[in-house]
Parts: C-alpha cells; sequence; structure tokens
C-alpha cells in the first residue's frame, strides 16, 4: 500500500512517518513538504532509523514536492497541513483517493461557523459536506466509506470520547479543564514555547468559549444531546500527554457502577478506549500509544469524568492512522501501539 503525507515536518507528520514505517501493510511512504523538498527524510528527522529508506523508495529517500510526489496516485493521503493551506490543496484530489485530513478545515459542518471561529473564509465550503468526522469509535460506519476524514483535535477528543456517552443524561454547562504538554502547540519557534518559559511553568489560555475546539466538541455533543461547555485549555511542562477532567450535572440519579457500566457498555468493542485500572487515569499510562485510559466518579447530583491521552499519538497521527485502517477495510488495530512506558 502506497502512502502519501502532504506536510511532513511537523511533530505530526514526524509521528505519522514513525507509525506508517511499522505499519504491517505500508509498503511505500511519500513524503511531501514544500519547505523541505530534496532534503534527505533522515536528515530533517534523525530520530527516524536508516531502515525507513526502503519505504522511500519512490523519492530516494527525500521529501518531494507536491508535483514529484504525485500524491494522486496513492493509496491513501494524509495531510498533515495547517488549516486554511490543506483544504486548498488536497481539494483537487478529493474523490480521486481517500484524504485523511488532521488540520481543522473539514471538522466544522458549515462554512459560516468556520468562518466565525478561524476569521477566515473557508476556501472549499463546497466539500466540508463530503467530509466525515473522525472521532473514530464513534463514526466508524461513516468513515469506511467517507472521502474526507476531518480527525479531530486533540482536546475534543480527550473530552467527548468520556462525554458522548453521558451527553443524553447531563445538564450544561460542562465543565473541561484540560492540560496538555507543549507539543500541543505544534513545533514553532515562538517564545512563549522556549524552554526557559515552560519549565516549572503552568498557565490557562482561552478559557471559558474563546477557545477554538469549543465549536468542534459542542457539534459532536449535539448529535446526541445539546449541551453548553465552558473549556479551559492549561499548558504544562511535559512534551507530550493530555489529561482532561470534566464535570456536569446529572438530570436524573446515577450510582457509580451504573455510571462506569456506561462507558464500559459504550466503548465494548472499541480497542483502544478502556477504563484505567488505576480509577483516575495517568499521562503516563498512555504515552506513545493509540489509548485514551478513562475513569468516572459520580458526586451526588454531578459526575466526573477523566481521560488521558497522548495528544501525538491518539490525539493526532495515531487516531489518523485508525482512520486510514477503518477507511481501507484494514484491521484496525494495525500497526498502532497499546502498550503504554514506563
Amino acid at each position: 500500500m502506497k502512502v502519501a503525507i502532504l506536510g511532513s515536518t511537523g511533530y505530526t507528520g514526524m509521528m505519522l512517518m514513525r507509525i506508517l514505517a511499522c505499519h504491517p501493510d505500508v509498503s511505500s511512504i511519500v513524503p511531501i513538504s514544500r519547505s523541505a523538498a530534496g532534503r534527505p527524510v533522515t536528515e530533517v528527522d534523525p530520530g527516524l532509523a536508516p531502515s525507513i529508506t526502503h519505504l522511500l523508495a519512490s523519492t530516494g529517500g527525500r521529501f518531494a514536492a507536491i508535483e514529484d510526489g504525485r500524491p494522486d496516485t496513492a493509496d491513501v493521503v494524509f495531510s498533515a497541513l495547517p488549516h486554511g493551506a490543506a483544504a486548498e490543496i488536497v481539494g483537487p484530489l478529493v474523490g480521486s483517493v481517500p484524504i485523511i485530513d488532521l488540520s481543522a478545515d473539514f471538522r466544522l459542518g458549515n462554512a459560516e461557523l468556520y468562518e466565525a471561529v478561524y476569521a477566515t473564509r473557508h476556501p472549499c465550503p463546497d466539500m466540508l459536506g463530503r467530509a466525515v468526522y473522525g472521532l473514530s469509535e464513534w463514526h466508524g460506519e461513516q468513515i469506511a466509506n467517507a472521502q474526507i476524514v476531518a480527525c479531530p483535535g486533540c482536546y475534543p477528543t480527550a473530552t467527548l470520547l468520556p462525554l458522548l456517552p453521558f451527553a443524553g443524561l447531563a445538564a450544561g454547562p460542562a465543565i473541561v479543564n484540560a492540560l496538555s504538554g507543549i507539543s500541543g502547540a505544534g513545533r514553532k519557534e515562538a517564545q512563549n514555547l522556549l524552554f526557559n518559559e515552560r519549565s516549572e511553568n503552568m498557565n490557562a489560555y482561552n478559557p471559558g468559549r474563546s477557545h477554538r475546539h469549543v465549536s468542534e466538541i459542542e457539534q459532536e455533543l449535539a448529535r446526541q444531546s445539546p449541551l453548553e461547555v465552558l473549556f479551559t485549555p492549561h499548558l504544562v511542562p511535559v512534551k507530550q500527554g493530555m489529561i482532561v477532567t470534566t464535570t456536569v450535572r446529572l438530570t436524573a440519579e446515577l450510582a457509580q457502577q451504573e455510571a462506569e457500566n456506561l462507558l464500559r457498555d459504550a466503548y465494548r468493542d472499541a480497542p483502544f478506549v478502556t477504563l484505567s485500572p488505576r480509577g483516575i487515569p495517568e499521562s503516563r499510562d498512555v504515552r506513545n500509544t493509540n489509548r485514551c485510559d478513562l475513569g468516572v466518579r459520580v458526586c451526588g447530583s454531578h459526575v466526573q469524568l477523566f481521560s488521558a491521552i497522548d495528544n501525538l499519538y491518539k490525539g493526532a497521527s495515531g487516531q489518523a492512522v485508525q482512520n486510514m485502517n477503518i477507511r481501507l477495510g484494514l484491521e484496525q488495530t494495525a500497526g498502532l501501539r497499546v502498550h503504554g512506558e514506563f
């Protein structure tokens, strides 16, 4: 199977390369990057072992420009491009090859909402109706036939997986507090991401309803039951990992065991989503895996929901590969790690 990656030099593209290099069904990877075209892949990312070069034979082990990489000849195309650029570049490929998009360009259902959230016009509004939201555990049947799979952001993934099973039993607002590793900000040069700024330092940002992912989260909750979200993300001094705690008021009495069973039943057939044996999950348990570990506590008339993911893996590249597996009829777990690190 031939796989093309558009935008291969960011954290998402680098993680994609690592996962796909170990995928049993991938025989060829075409890394495409405008900024790194012509440069050896292992020079740009020395973390990749030289053994990957046999998978990069079509480009001579180098990054290719899009016109040379010919993504239209691949079996599937991953887009790890920034929002705005993604839709414009993958637009001509839609219909000829399945697109797994990791940007925000196809996550929201209409162009007006996209413009309100991202303060720019959508470059391809007519294509929004051809995209399926790529929360793997909830939209598998639609993903299997999708022309475009819009992979969720890391915050929505970690928020929605524990919350969706309770959407019909909850009264808003849902109070969401999320902690993310620094890699969630991407691989860009910025003063607030310097080691001296981040070490021994934590902060909230874009609180309440000001974060872009609030609209994405509420859109998906509305498929089950509309629920207002107050969302506060925090940046913490770890490289990767994400913890989310959500508190909602219950509309009916619920016992602790019933709450746990609700999550177990919702994800009975989901290989990557389980209740943590700790009760409250920790980020270390899921680091470099495609897992989302869950926890739940009933506190009188409220329920607290806990989740842990790796923001670069289940929150981005791992879920993208999971969606590829579903879309191409492969084993859902193919090429994806389930065991955490010490």
